[in-house]
């Protein structure tokens, strides 16, 4: 619930399930039959689920995060439990009622209240520092060593690049990609090439190289794939190697580029610390897991500024991660954006209000999609995509048959969809809620085409 009295919708309590089994898992809970004690006021919903055991689980969602506790043993989070009073609540029937938390509800948000004070304390500069004050000078040796072995990284990269092109692209194009940049030392894998990238301290090198065995094994038009990265790689080993001629904000991008990142704390709290306070819509919220690394990708776009930003979180499988936004909610809070030509990514500061629902955001036409990626692109040209809403624009099945694309309400102009989309039950349920009518659908339009993430239903749905 939330101040104006309004819950949220079944899609925003599923997007926050960290994996399909949750969802259904949750919707099994989803009935009063197991739940009692349960409750609900304007931050916070809670009951107690039977389980297996003698003692009923203790579940509570603050809403205000959203942020979740259940004293059942499950590693997801959120579990099972917390999806299922959430998607019980969110049904808006009387089995979760407005009321008074009970006494182990009210601990359990209280400590979490004073801790959250605490850290705005803290950012404020009016408690305890963050962290210990670092030593400049030695944190100065640290980042000058740094930055000698990347460049010794880059240039060492560079050699295995003119190598490869002198040789002929064909020397690397095995379909299983085993052969690779091959150095004056002799040849090695494209996983080897990219670990020593990592021993350089450059995870944006080895991202890159690793990029390059893909294209090497990406099919028939695998040659223009290979040259596109080759190009992008030597320009990224370049711009590093010569950095200190470049402007300060393409400067910026090339250090993140190559993996040299900014401390959150420092964006938030720093000497040059500049936030931008706006009501938040969140666009949508995206999870990926390599089997070691959950990443959580959260957009947002400013009401006032209009201006597009990504929250990315990282945590290990199966532990909660530090946001959790579904889809449709606005938040009034203080972001700080990450330098660079085009800055998107941003660190959450303060946080005004609760979260309460947000508007159908409004959008643009294909035309105005392409020239704002086009616009980032001119900024950042390692840029993959970049975040738009569309409005009015339908799903239909592309020229070849056997592609789908986004057409403007005219019919003139037509944006393909990302090839990555295709076999996928988000596709078609794109198409399903369309209907063959116009919708408004958030995603990231690049070179590949549009990848949709959220479509308004006119709740939203994430894809």
């Amino acid at each position: 619930m939330n101040p104006q009295g309004e819950r949220w919708t079944t899609d925003q309590v599923l997007a926050l399930a960290p994996d399909e089994a949750s969802r259904r898992a949750g919707g099994k809970l989803a009935t009063p039959g197991p739940w009692s004690e349960t409750g609900a006021d304007e931050s916070a919903v809670w009951g107690q689920c039977k389980g297996s055991g003698k003692k009923p689980y203790q579940t509570v969602v603050d809403l205000n995060g959203p942020a979740f506790t259940c004293s059942c043993p499950s590693r997801k989070f959120p579990c099972k439990h917390a999806l299922g009073l959430l998607l019980l609540w969110a049904g808006g029937g009387r089995e979760v009622a407005a009321g008074e938390p009970a006494q182990w509800v009210g601990e359990w948000l209280a400590g979490r209240r004073e801790r959250e004070g605490r850290s705005a304390g803290a950012a404020a500069g009016g408690g305890a520092p963050a962290r210990a004050p670092a030593d400049p000078e030695a944190a100065r040796r640290r980042a000058e060593r740094r930055m000698q072995r990347i460049g010794a990284g880059a240039t060492e990269l560079e050699q295995r690049l003119e190598d490869l092109l002198q040789s002929g692209l064909a020397s690397a194009g095995r379909a299983d990609g085993a052969l690779s940049l091959s150095g004056a030392g002799g040849g090695g894998s494209w996983d080897e090439t990219a670990a020593r990238m990592v021993d350089a301290q450059a995870p944006g090198l080895a991202s890159r190289v690793r990029e390059l065995g893909s294209a090497a094994a990406s099919g028939p038009d695998w040659p223009a794939r290979l040259l596109e990265e080759c190009a992008l790689l030597h320009l990224l080993d370049q711009g590093f190697l010569g950095i200190e001629r470049l402007p300060a904000p393409l400067a910026a991008t090339v250090r993140s580029r190559v993996g040299l990142t900014t401390e959150a704390a420092d964006l938030l709290t720093g000497p040059e610390a500049t936030t931008v306070r706006d009501r938040w819509l969140v666009l949508a919220q995206q999870d990926s897991d390599d089997g070691k690394l959950i990443t959580r990708r959260v957009f947002l776009r400013g009401e006032r500024t209009g201006r597009m930003a990504l929250h990315l979180a990282f945590g290990a499988s199966n532990r909660p991660l530090d946001l959790a936004l579904p889809p449709g909610v606005a938040l009034d809070a203080d972001l700080a954006y990450y330098p660079g030509a085009r800055p998107l990514r941003v660190a959450l500061g303060e946080r005004h209000a609760p979260v309460v629902p947000g508007p159908v955001p409004a959008g643009c036409g294909v035309d105005a999609a392409l020239a704002a990626y086009g616009d980032a692109l001119r900024d950042d040209p390692w840029l993959d995509a970049w975040p738009v809403v569309l409005s009015e624009v339908t799903p239909v099945p592309g020229p070849d048959g056997g592609s789908w694309q986004l057409a403007d309400a005219d019919g003139e102009s037509a944006l393909p969809l990302d090839p990555r989309c295709l076999g996928r039950t988000s596709l078609w349920q794109l198409a399903a809620i369309s209907g063959g009518a116009p919708i408004t659908v958030f995603g990231e339009c690049g070179h590949r085409g549009f990848l949709p993430l959220t479509v308004w239903d006119p709740a939203p749905v994430s894809l």
